[in-house]
């Protein structure tokens, strides 16, 4: 079974670590965090793709469940989920459980994605609660009735994505939730407010030293 978490982690925070470490307990499995090089969906990141990769593996450090995987830095052009998947598929053949998981408020806009329907056909799709969703279906029908008629057919418990290759969405409850935000955090750098405590010590110090996101939040 490979799982893969993706985003831009500019920067990894305390509730990134937190979707991992849930997903991974929930699936007993190792959780591969990927990076983005160049995410088409998003506006450009603060941290270039080497400054957030290397966050990264700071704040997993030595998890047996988690580990780094850094394909999509090492590729030319955009990085398309259905392109990153496709390559997973490719290596481990057409009958090993391949899950992507994304937070609930990422899913409210799969269907900007590129052929993100195409997605199923590589993957299962596991969404976890964040602060303002809920894994509710008629709440999702209320906010993306097209992204929910398609998954109505697939919906599935966590622990059922073993059991195919791919397919099927599955939503997780997390508790706590956490409220960070990468937003968050580069707008408090950027503003001189409290910060460290969002993210892992080790991405706070590498973020000080380098003198990351001071000139302001982003866009």
């Amino acid at each position: 079974m490979r799982v893969l978490y993706g985003g831009t982690f500019d920067p990894v925070h305390q509730g990134h670590m937190a979707i991992a470490r849930a997903v991974a307990e929930a699936l007993d499995c190792q959780v591969n965090l990927l990076p983005s090089a160049d995410p088409p969906h998003r506006v450009p990141p603060g941290a270039n793709a080497e400054q957030r990769a290397t966050m990264l593996s700071l704040a997993v450090g030595i998890e047996p469940s988690l580990t780094v995987d850094r394909r999509e830095l090492d590729r030319d052009g955009p990085s398309y989920t259905v392109d990153t998947l496709e390559a997973v598929r490719a290596e481990l053949g057409p009958k090993a459980p391949v899950v992507w998981v994304l937070g609930i408020d990422s899913l409210l806009q799969l269907d900007s994605w590129r052929d993100w329907r195409r997605i199923f056909g590589l993957a299962h799709v596991l969404a976890v609660e964040r602060p303002g969703t809920s894994i509710e279906q008629d709440w999702l029908r209320s906010r993306t009735p097209v992204v929910e008629a398609e998954l109505a057919p697939r919906w599935s418990r966590p622990g059922e994505l073993r059991e195919s290759a791919c397919g099927s969405y599955a939503p997780l409850s997390m508790r706590p939730l956490r409220d960070e935000s990468a937003t968050e955090v580069r707008r408090r750098i950027g503003a001189g407010l409290p910060w460290e405590t969002m993210v892992a010590p080790s991405v706070a110090r590498y973020i000080r030293d380098r003198g990351l996101y001071r000139t302001g939040p982003g866009p």
